[in-house]
């Protein structure tokens, strides 16, 4: 019966731009990093915090960000804009209305592709993207309430997307490919437990093929693309028993409780936000030159769809590898790095991109991806990786090492020679211990020996085994495979 209904799925994405300062008045835009976080209230004036008769000047590093996020969209960009008051109140929000945009926004009619897992592309539609302010922050305690207004007036851009998405698994490609792109761009860095990347999400569900829309709920302020994932997972399921049971999808809005993985209602909506919008008095239409437009066009960074071309072409990887290696700025920085270093070493390039390609999309990307972090927040360096893929190639390590090695330094920092040493992880390649051990097999497996003689090559994996469970797994298997078929060989020519 779920197969009888299907997800229409709209992102709105608030993405904090890394400005020196915030986007009407000279106080700076950063309010905490990491655990350090200032004292409340200690980073504010009378603009930010709403006093009568302030008077905004526009940041214009805003706006050239916000023209940045646009074209690297594919958005036209509006050269005439219009700043909007979007009146609301809450006590975080002391003058009582936003500035934001509404009828013309500096950037519409842009897409992102995505690709998911199954290889389909699909473009997903960006209706919008707006700068705007943010709002404090509320402190709820047990008896009371706390507001900070630290964050009031850090600039943002807003990315709403159309109801194009279908899946929990399209919402989440396009969330970190949005994540890619603003990252790449430098203009946000990206850091969800902060805040400074932060996801909208409106759901409804509909008969397969049918055109209309159901009735939405919305999920606020999710702060990880696995939880976005989670949450439009449960709540498709939720909205289909709903009118599985025969009653009303109810428009509301909900939060995603990640402890019980549940959505919970926040609170329902009878109707829309009336916001009552009006020009912003205070702000003259902003006008943007072509040529500026042009200017900053002509400066933008590699973005993540040419990077990966580049990764497919110059080190031959997969369409998949590159994917994974470009999803992340830091993350493809530091494969880069550490492809150089072999290189530097006297590593053929499409040899040293292979295997370290092999290590960063498999146990790398498990570590990240179980952490939520970025590979420059962990304690893995370049080093590790470049050490553990030489240990390989050289004989020192068995994959299986690698992959023990990798998750140790992860954990630790300690070097890789350390880690081997101190884990008994170093893989035997002396040919006079692996004989010895062949020949112990050999003897052990008398039935099996004559199989292979019978050319049962199968059986050859077999014997392989065997002596690598008597090196309780530290002979290289390698050259325990030659050693057997140059024995095996051996003793089928001596017995013809």
């Amino acid at each position: 019966m779920a197969n009888v209904y299907e997800a229409v799925i709209g992102l709105e994405v608030h993405a904090q731009l890394s400005t020196e300062t915030k986007i009407f008045c000279s106080c700076q835009a950063r309010v905490e990093s990491g655990k350090t976080e200032i004292p409340a209230n200690s980073n504010t004036c009378p603009i930010c915090a709403g006093h009568p008769g302030i008077l905004p000047v526009l940041n214009k590093k805003v706006v050239e960000y916000a023209i940045k996020a646009g074209l690297a969209t594919g958005c036209e960009i509006s050269l005439v804009n219009i700043f909007a008051r979007k009146n609301y109140f809450y006590p975080d929000l002391p003058k009582g209305y936003q500035i934001s945009q509404y009828e013309n926004p500096i950037c519409e009619n842009g897409f992102l592709e995505i690709i998911t897992k199954d290889g389909i592309k699909k473009k997903i539609n960006i209706q919008r993207i707006h700068m705007e302010e943010d709002a404090g922050k509320n402190v709820h305690l047990a008896e009371f309430s706390l507001v900070n207004l630290n964050r009031a007036g850090v600039p943002l851009i807003e990315i709403v997307s159309g109801p194009d998405m279908r899946s929990a698994e399209e919402a989440g490609v396009y969330l970190r490919g949005l994540h890619a792109i603003l990252t790449y761009l430098d203009i946000c860095d990206g850091n969800m437990q902060e805040g400074n990347f932060r996801c909208d999400a409106n759901i409804s569900i509909r008969p397969r093929g049918a055109k209309e829309f159901g009735t939405r709920t919305e999920i606020k302020n999710v702060n990880s693309f696995r939880f976005v994932e989670k949450a439009l997972d449960y709540e498709i399921k939720r909205q289909t028993d709903v009118v599985q049971s025969g009653q009303k999808v109810i428009l509301e809005t909900r939060t995603y409780d990640s402890g019980r993985g549940i959505t919970l209602s926040l609170r329902t909506k009878e109707e829309a936000h009336d916001y009552r919008y009006f020009p912003e008095p205070d702000l003259i239409p902003l006008q943007i030159s072509q040529e500026l437009v042009e200017e900053i066009k002509n400066v933008l960074p590699e973005l993540p769809s040419q990077k990966k071309e580049r990764f497919a072409k110059d080190f031959g990887l997969s369409s998949y590898d590159a994917s994974v290696l470009t999803s992340s700025k830091n993350l493809a920085l530091f494969f880069e790095k550490a492809v150089r270093k072999l290189v530097l070493k006297g590593w053929n390039i499409l040899d040293a991109s292979k295997p370290m390609a092999n290590f960063l999309t498999g146990e790398v990307a498990r570590l990240l991806n179980d952490e939520n972090i970025e590979i420059n927040q962990s304690k893995l360096q370049i080093d590790h990786i470049v050490d553990v893929v030489t240990a390989v190639k050289d004989g020192l390590l068995s994959s299986t090492g690698a992959k023990q090695v990798i998750a140790m330094a992860w954990k630790n920092g300690d070097s890789v020679s350390i880690i081997i040493d101190r884990e008994g992880l170093r893989q035997v390649s002396d040919n006079n211990i692996l004989e010895q051990i062949v020949e112990k097999i050999i003897a052990n497996y008398p039935v099996q020996m004559t199989q292979y003689l019978s050319c049962k090559e199968k059986i050859l994996g077999f014997l392989v085994g065997q002596a690598m469970k008597e090196s309780a797994g530290k002979a290289n298997p390698v050259v325990i495979q030659d050693l057997f078929m140059k024995k095996l060989k051996g003793d089928h020519n001596a017995s013809s």
